[in-house]
């Protein structure tokens, strides 16, 4: 059986804008089931969309918010994709401003998970939008990442996952 087909219909209800007035009640359920049954690319694919809309806080934001709910190995993934997308020197004066220049090495330094505990939700927010600022792909390296980890996205809240699965519906729409 394949993935559409234990979901499909659950989809259809986010199609051509039915839900996008309002998350509807059951959204968490709704993209449980649809992240147990689907690829995490087709999850990638829909965080992505998520990070990108209008309907949803900025991707620095929302982020940081991803970052706050993470496990420090989790926390290490997501900062080292980040800090290898980001200018050296305006790495350091982002970490410099946040006064925790010496948290991360020179060029090529991969953080720790007990490095990437130490920095706020704040800097992290800061390292997100620049990111995309200089690279929007980045949005799409993290939503990878993130969709291995699909429980996280529900601390997102039900716009970003009305969102998600919207898109999710539009691709299993096309042929």
């Amino acid at each position: 059986m394949s993935w559409l087909s234990q979901v499909g219909n659950l989809l259809n209800q986010y199609t051509s804008g039915g839900a996008a007035a309002a998350p509807a009640a059951d959204i968490h359920a709704h993209f449980d089931q649809v992240a147990q049954a689907a690829p995490s690319s087709v999850i990638a694919d829909g965080l992505a969309a998520a990070f990108r809309s209008d309907q949803t806080p900025a991707f620095g934001q929302m982020l940081s918010t991803l970052f706050t709910n993470s496990n420090a190995d989790q926390k290490a993934g997501m900062l080292n994709q980040l800090i290898s997308s980001i200018n050296p020197a305006m790495l350091t004066q982002i970490l410099s401003s946040a006064g925790i220049a010496g948290a991360i090495g020179g060029p090529g330094t991969q953080l720790t998970p007990e490095q990437a505990q130490k920095l706020s939700p704040e800097v992290v927010q800061q390292l997100g939008a620049h990111a995309e600022k200089n690279n929007p792909s980045i949005i799409d390296s993290v939503s990878a990442f993130y969709a291995q980890h699909a429980g996280l996205l529900k601390t997102l809240g039900g716009a970003a996952l009305t969102v998600a699965l919207a898109k999710v519906a539009e691709r299993q729409r096309q042929p």
